[in-house]
């Protein structure tokens, strides 16, 4: 049995019932299966549609860059079947310039390969030579049965995996179809692919993939998948180990313990496992009935085939031996390994036992080189034939390996390598003459490696204030651009002669990392903090003294709000930059309005943002002593972000009418104004939209009081890109087309009558109350909604009431007037569309799809296919769809909006860019 189509083509045949377990994002309570038979027919009908694809070129590489694992898979097989080299393309940067560059050197390198991805990624792979297939596309043709598997050998190329992921120049790293393929992660991972995927193929047994978010965001969900399934074999690295020990720990005392005795082994790698996690995860579980040697920490790059090195004596040998880290243990069969001493190149000798040098490898298991890049081939290998990790490490007496850390400028970020190169070449660009020097190095002085960056400022400047705008800088784009919040100090005057610069004025990163975990960096990083945290506090004193006594009670409001020192915020700073989600708004509406024993509306807070303001507007004539709540005329625009150099984005209400659902994704976007548009009818004396017609009168007035003339972006979600489309009509009708340059849809197809038809008022409560938080998703869900229609609306109210999370209710400072006069909004927006058709054509439409409302589709799919897609009927240009995580109500919740805000911005970005090139 020489190749992988020889794995897959015995265990499609002989294991019929073994399978593939697929938990997609958000979906955790039972998996979706694939099993190896059907598996073995989707490789062998599409690999003959691959085959017949212009362009493609057998024993040649493919490229597939897909999000989702299932789809991944299937056509990784395809490929092979087809005969071509498929590689998997990580997940691109939300960083156009790094992203150009990524692609370019995989251009360059593939010569023009064929690419397989889904219409919504079109746009992120302009302009490089690859010859597109859409899955959309693919899924038009007819494919025939392939009976005729391409010859291979052991020794042919077999799969190409990129190392450096998606923040670095990848190599893509030879895997021939001879080697043992011994994970988990997402598959363009070795680790997944090779050790997890690969393995459980080879032996016929079941295997599943979780999306890594779900894990991620519920470490637990680990624990109940092994338990659900009685899995035995696992992989997680460090940095979740710590999070899955700590959400253990959390849980409530008395819950019922797991049984966990089908798990044998749980694979651990990708970074340092530290001593302590490695005792509290063994001790976690063997009570839950592992066994006490079931953590396996291990070594294994992409060029070793996964993992190679493994300790199975974890925790015991490292505490007997008083280490801080654990060992990783020794080779599989088909690698050997030695530590050279790094100072003698050009005579290389093997360290002493214990004696740290460089890690080098070679067997059967070890790559033969990179795919079209002999030069980088040749300096990864030795004179006779080892492979240089690029570690620094140690073998002892007994012949287990310790990793001490790494000679190349890679940072580890949560199991993900990282460029230092790249992350300090952004932060130079990002910051400019803000800065004299800046180092990006890791530091491991916590157990887990973490981003540092340390600077110098210019000659002549000595403020404090330039240091702060230079922390709130760093910690932003290493945010945005890669998912890091890194640990940021400046250079002291003092301690500038400790820099290790070269003779020719280059900052060593493994010196500074050395001379920083030695501590001889304390006193700058203290400094920092310091003088951060004075300064915030100074300003609040410099103000003290204008401050009136309730513009200090408003301030305290905030800083209880988010549970923060008062000193941090002065009667200037908006809620919008201190993170306010819309519910900490809702608590600081109840909070004010319990301590001045009145009502105050969170329109007032919204058109007012700062201590300052509100403080005013709370004083002035417009606010009566009487307990009346401040009156504000009706204008739909909340002002999210005022400024920014790029195009405004203008965000429609959803359903419900309200905006505070858009203040979290406002804070995430950066360069741009953010308008919101929100809905008559909260405040008192205020009559709702009687036709969709004046609705979107009142809302074109309103934007173009603002902005008179385009560019425009504009977004709705759900209900709202309804009156986004119908806003996008009216601007190109009167200013032409293509005045709107983006109009976004979040998760609304283009025909909604019959789903507002089935809308009353009392569902629109029930939503409400769901999107509140009021009353969980199950709830909601298993509602008897037939006869929760037919109850009166104070029977329905009273029914809603008595299932709501009291604290939360509190929390949130609610009434049952405030609830009733919000589902009268909500029920007035859904019976404005009952007879709504859409009509007419605008030029561009980006939808960004999640799961949808239950009952609104049959499936995913379906969702996207059969509804969201007949956009196209009024588009003059195919929609670009986008897949985001979460569901209808949570696509832009706390856990949810980062990523989505990435995906928006670059649908955005991608929009300007097209129109600035057709200019030219």
């Amino acid at each position: 049995m020489d190749t992988l189509q020889d794995v897959l083509l015995r265990v499609g045949s002989y294991s019929p019932r073994s399978r593939i377990g697929f938990y997609d994002l958000d979906h955790t309570s039972s998996p979706t299966y694939l099993t190896y038979q059907s598996l073995l027919q989707i490789a062998r009908q599409y690999g003959a549609l691959v085959q017949s694809l212009p362009g493609f070129r057998k024993k040649q590489p493919a490229i597939i860059y897909l999000e989702d694992q299932r789809e991944s898979i299937c056509w990784i097989w395809s490929i092979l079947f087809a005969g071509g080299v498929p590689l998997i393309l990580p997940q691109l940067s939300n960083l156009p310039h790094q992203r150009q560059k990524q692609l370019g050197g995989l251009s360059a390198m593939l010569q023009k390969p064929i690419c397989i991805t889904r219409h919504e990624s079109l746009c992120l792979l302009d302009g490089h030579g690859f010859i597109i297939y859409t899955i959309e596309g693919l899924m038009g043709l007819k494919p025939t049965l392939n009976n005729v598997l391409v010859g291979a050998t052991s020794r042919d190329l077999a799969l190409l995996i990129l190392t450096s992921g998606s923040t670095g120049n990848a190599k893509a790293v030879r895997l021939t179809h001879g080697r043992p393929f011994l994970n988990w992660v997402g598959p363009d991972h070795v680790a997944s692919l090779v050790e997890i995927h690969l393995q459980a193929l080879w032996l016929g047994v079941d295997q599943f993939h979780v999306h890594p978010a779900n894990m991620i965001s519920s470490p637990t969900l680990f624990l109940d998948i092994i338990e659900r399934h009685s899995i035995c074999y696992a992989f997680a690295p460090n940095f979740f180990l710590k999070s899955l020990i700590s959400a253990v720990l959390s849980e409530p005392r008395g819950r019922e313990r797991r049984d966990l005795s089908s798990l044998a082994i749980l694979v651990s790698g990708g970074e340092a496992n530290d001593l302590n996690t490695c005792k509290m995860v063994s001790h976690c579980l063997a009570e839950m009935g592992a066994p006490k040697n079931t953590l396996t920490p291990g070594f294994g790059m992409t060029e070793t085939c996964a993992g190679a090195i493994y300790n199975v004596d974890c925790p015991h040998y490292d505490v007997k031996t008083g280490r801080r880290v654990a060992s990783v243990g020794k080779c599989i069969q088909g690698i050997e390994m030695r530590v050279m001493k790094q100072s003698l190149a050009t005579d290389p000798t093997v360290t002493a036992p214990g004696e740290a040098g460089s890690l080098q490898l070679r067997g059967e298991v070890v790559t033969k080189g990179y795919y079209g890049n002999p030069e980088t081939t040749s300096r990864a290998f030795t004179v006779d034939g080892w492979f240089i990790t690029g570690d620094t490490a140690a073998i002892d007496s007994t012949g287990r390996l310790t990793i001490m850390g790494r000679e190349k400028d890679d940072i580890n970020v949560n199991g993900i390598n990282v460029s230092s190169d790249d992350v300090q070449a952004v932060l130079e660009q990002a910051l400019g003459k803000k800065i004299s020097r800046i180092i990006c190095f890791p530091n491991n002085n916590n157990g887990s490696e973490q981003v540092t960056i340390a600077y110098t400022l210019p000659a002549g400047v000595t403020q404090v204030a330039a240091m702060a705008a230079i922390e709130d800088g760093v910690v932003q784009t290493c945010l945005t651009g890669f998912g890091c919040r890194p640990l940021v100090f400046c250079v002291r005057r003092d301690t500038l002669q400790l820099l290790p610069v070269s003779a020719l004025g280059k900052i060593s990163r493994p010196k500074m990392r050395a001379l920083f975990e030695a501590g001889l960096f304390n006193k700058d990083v203290a400094f920092s903090r310091q003088c951060i945290d004075q300064l915030r506090s100074h300003r609040s004193q410099l103000v003290s003294t204008a401050k009136k006594e309730d513009e200090m009670c408003l301030i305290h409001d905030f800083a209880q709000t988010l549970d923060v020192k008062p000193g941090t915020i002065d009667i200037n700073t908006s809620i919008f930059n201190l993170g306010f989600t819309s519910m900490n708004l809702i608590r600081l509406r109840h909070r004010i309005e319990t301590r001045l024993n009145t009502k105050i509306s969170v329109l007032t807070l919204l058109k007012y943002p700062t201590p300052g303001s509100l403080a005013a507007i709370l004083r002035s004539q417009e606010y009566s002593a009487s307990n009346q709540s401040v009156e504000v005329a009706y204008d739909p625009v909340i002002v999210l972000k005022p400024t920014g150099n790029k195009t405004p984005l203008w965000l429609v209400h959803p359903g419900v009418g309200e905006v505070l659902v858009f203040v979290g994704l406002a804070q995430q976007l950066r360069e741009r104004p953010i308008y919101a548009l929100r809905a008559r009818g909260f405040e008192s004396g205020q009559a709702h939209f009687r036709t969709i017609h004046e609705a979107v009168e009142t809302y074109l007035a309103a934007i173009r009081k603002r902005q008179r003339k385009g560019p425009y972006a504009i977004a709705g979600y759900s209900y709202g890109t309804m009156l986004a489309f119908e806003l996008t009509k009216r601007l190109e009708a009167e200013d032409g087309p293509g005045t709107v340059r983006f109009l976004g849809s979040f998760n609304l197809p283009p025909h909604i009558k019959e789903r507002m038809r089935h809308q009353d008022w009392n569902s629109c409560l029930l939503h409400l109350a769901y999107f509140l938080g009021l009353v969980p998703e199950a709830y909601a869900n298993n509602m008897n909604l037939e006869e929760f229609r037919n109850l009166s609306r104070l029977a329905a109210l009273n029914t809603m009431l008595e299932a709501v999370d009291v604290d939360r209710w509190v929390d949130l400072g609610l009434s049952r007037q405030d609830i009733e006069r919000w589902a009268d909004v909500a029920y007035g927006l859904q019976r404005l569309a009952i007879d709504y058709d859409p009509a007419g054509i605008v030029e561009t439409i980006d939808v960004f799809h999640a799961q949808p409302l239950q009952g609104a589709a049959t499936s995913q799919e379906d969702w996207v296919m059969d509804h969201l897609d007949k956009w196209r009927h009024f588009c003059r240009t195919s929609p670009r769809l986008h897949a985001v995580g979460g569901a209808h109500y949570t696509m832009i919740g706390p856990e949810h909006v980062v990523a989505f805000a990435s995906k928006l911005e670059a649908a955005m970005e991608a929009r300007e860019n097209f129109y600035e090139r057709s200019r030219r």
